[in-house]
């Protein structure tokens, strides 16, 4: 899920909890029997951390529980798609109800209609939405979009920004800002037509804009999540859009995760800027597996088979995972001004808490957060890109994850991820939360 060659590779990155947490006999266990059958034990890299991830056997609300039957307050929330926490009664009801129907048609349905109608009420640009199933295929599929829209070649990327696992995202800046890859196997063709720059300076993009004249589009997490969560400075994102609009530049949001989670309408709502193209996943259905492309018209009008845009997936539409974006998407159109606010609330108090203990000790740490995400990075400059995040000390942020964990809460294991608060996360939550952050940075200060 993240860019290995920026941030370091997953081995280091993903960090060890301790030896004594009396998470050991069952999951080194299953981690022993896992690693014989699946490679490296994990079905993805960033479940794993050394010596070995705990095994979850259950989940409700803001709480996972272990299978040596610990129970952790978890801020790591499906990295940011259980909005509405673990097994939210609402939507879990929806899914079971549309059990009885059946579970794969891969033929049209009445609700897969309702969703995008849904999708088109609340999201700013989504004057048409195809369904899919994987943020990757959504970010994928919008590139494919925008590339025969402007029947242009080269995309451009920001520093530390995740779009997939796709060869012309996964890529890092090589000399000159093209694109080199971060994986084996993938073709240096491919994301040799990416151009990579930092985010957070205008100046850049206009430049490299005015350099190309082959350029297709512009991809963009509107808050990068996956360096620790950066902000965008104050008119950058208004920035981005003149400019692609002048240069007649095809803007993608990549808003799977801000789409449904910073506000209703996302990113895009949030900030008030329309692009040509989102795409959607996580929060959308909170936490089951489905992705949406939406924007404009025209552009989306060129997928097959009314256009010559191919893509095409057997579960697209699933009516599982459509019944519980259903589900989300109607909760949070009833209850948004309650919930966001709400959850922006237990951020800000978490944060709060944080800011003042830091005080306390005198420690020079910097905190990122908006809305219901926020991270604590182990530097003392401030935080705005890729190469300021990489400062981050991961020494000091691994004592701190493994005293947070001995405390039970259960952050992302990475300095270079984001934590995540839903509306389920208590007052009690928040209060056990800042005296677990407490104690942790005190160990920290220990050893500095």
């Amino acid at each position: 899920m993240y860019n290995t060659e920026e941030f370091g590779s997953y081995k280091h990155r993903y960090i060890s909890h301790t030896q004594n947490l009396s998470m050991s006999n069952r999951s080194e266990l299953l981690f022993e029997r896992a690693k014989t059958v699946i490679p490296s034990g994990v079905n993805s890299p960033v479940r794993f951390y050394e010596p070995y991830p705990f095994f979850v056997a259950s989940s409700k609300g803001s709480k996972i529980v272990t299978v040596d039957h610990i129970t952790c307050i978890d801020y790591c929330m499906g990295y940011g798609s259980l909005l509405l926490g673990h097994a939210h009664a609402h939507v879990m009801e929806a899914v079971k109800s549309q059990l009885d129907y059946g579970n794969l048609f891969c033929i049209p349905t009445e609700k897969e209609v309702q969703l995008a109608e849904l999708i088109s009420k609340v999201v700013p640009c989504a004057e048409m939405t195809r369904l899919v199933t994987t943020g990757s295929e959504a970010t994928m599929s919008a590139i494919r979009l925008a590339r025969a829209f402007t029947k242009k070649r080269k995309i451009i990327k920001f520093e530390g920004c995740y779009h997939g696992a796709h060869d012309y995202v996964l890529v890092s800046a090589g000399s000159n800002g093209i694109g080199v890859p971060t994986s084996e196997g993938s073709i240096e063709g491919f994301s040799s037509q990416t151009m990579v720059i930092p985010y957070n300076d205008p100046s850049e993009l206009e430049q490299v804009i005015k350099k190309e004249d082959d350029i297709a589009c512009v991809i963009i997490e509107p808050i990068p999540a996956n360096m620790g969560v950066v902000i965008p400075d104050k008119q950058y994102l208004n920035e981005i859009r003149k400019i692609t609009r002048q240069m007649d530049i095809v803007l993608i949001f990549d808003e799977v995760i801000t789409g449904f989670r910073l506000s209703l309408g996302g990113a895009s709502e949030f900030f008030g800027i329309k692009p040509d193209l989102a795409t959607f996943a996580k929060a959308m259905a909170n936490g089951f597996p489905i992705a949406a492309i939406t924007g404009k018209k025209e552009i989306m009008q060129q997928l097959a088979p009314g256009g010559k845009v191919y893509q095409a997936s057997t579960y697209a539409g699933n009516p599982i995972s459509v019944s519980a974006s259903i589900a989300t998407i109607e909760k949070l159109i009833k209850e948004k001004n309650e919930i966001y606010p709400r959850i922006a609330k237990t951020c800000d108090r978490i944060v709060g808490g944080i800011k003042d203990e830091l005080e306390h000790l005198k420690l020079s740490f910097t905190t990122n957060a908006i809305g219901s995400m926020y991270q604590l990075f182990f530097t003392p400059e401030k935080v705005d890109d890729a190469k300021s995040a990489k400062k981050s000390s991961t020494v000091m942020f691994k004592r701190f994850y493994d005293e947070l964990l001995q405390n039970g809460i259960f952050i992302p294991p990475s300095q270079f991820e984001t934590c995540f608060v839903s509306n389920a996360h208590s007052e009690d939550d928040v209060d056990k939360t800042v005296e677990s952050y407490t104690d942790a940075l005190h160990k920290v200060k220990e050893v500095l």
